[in-house]
């Protein structure tokens, strides 16, 4: 299927490996051109030079880097069409684990406030151009509460309401903005929340396996096309049936 993207540019947020990695090779696959970020510079690199993207060197974990990647990203690429906006999680734990406010101040700057300041930087001039993607990475933490993932609920799902407001008031310019909601894949970051071995988390999800990134990324790329101009607004779950309420 063609996603009729072909020629279009886009910035994915810390993308040098695990789910951002995936989107951005999928958009390549489909003729985006890409820029990617990530902390580590030789990490950058690796990634960037394996799949054809443009990398940048970018801490989003605060407002200011966050809103420095997207217009990097365009004065590499020219005007943005597309942005993937992802962040790494904030550390595991429960309500006990975490007593100072200042650890919740913390994820939702990494988790809210990264995503918000890079829609402030890209999203105004996808109004002008009338045509505009925004995908968010976000998590079923989001949807779902975890007593291990309490920071990541918090201010994931003040992000969710954030999205969803973007969304009411781009609609009208052509601009489409929604969420995906990864449930356990197999990334680095899973590897780390299970010490090292992820693979019994798989018995908790109804498909039977960890998700793969290669296929999430397929999932976000079909978000970012032609033929997805009518889903906007909506928060979407790609975690293998491990989410189970009925809203």
């Amino acid at each position: 299927m063609d996603l009729g993207i072909r020629g279009r540019r886009a910035a994915v947020a810390a993308a040098s490996a695990g789910l951002g990695l995936a989107v951005a090779t999928a958009l390549v696959a489909e003729g985006v051109e890409v820029a990617i970020c990530g902390r580590d510079p030789e990490r950058v690199r690796a990634a960037a030079d394996a799949h054809g993207l443009v990398g940048l060197v970018a801490d989003v974990s605060t407002p200011d880097g966050a809103a420095g990647f997207v217009t990097a990203a365009a004065d590499a690429l020219g005007p943005l069409d597309v942005l993937v906006a992802n962040a790494g999680g904030p550390p595991g734990g429960g309500f006990d684990e975490f007593p100072d406010p200042q650890a919740y101040l913390d994820a939702f700057s990494l988790n809210a406030l990264s995503t918000i300041a890079m829609c402030q930087a890209a999203v105004p001039g996808m109004r002008e151009r009338r045509w505009g993607r925004v995908v968010a990475i976000t998590s079923i933490a989001a949807r779902q509460a975890s007593p291990g993932l309490i920071l990541s609920s918090t201010a994931r799902a003040g992000l969710t309401g954030f999205l969803k407001t973007l969304a009411v008031q781009a609609a009208p310019d052509g601009v489409t903005v929604n969420s995906l909601q990864p449930g356990l894949h197999a990334t680095d970051r899973l590897r780390v929340l299970y010490g090292g071995d992820p693979s019994p988390a798989a018995a908790t999800i109804p498909a039977g396996e960890l998700g793969r990134p290669e296929d999430f990324g397929r999932v976000a790329a079909f978000l970012c096309s032609d033929a997805a101009r009518f889903v906007t607004g909506s928060a979407i779950l790609v975690d293998g049936g491990a989410y189970q309420g009925l809203q």
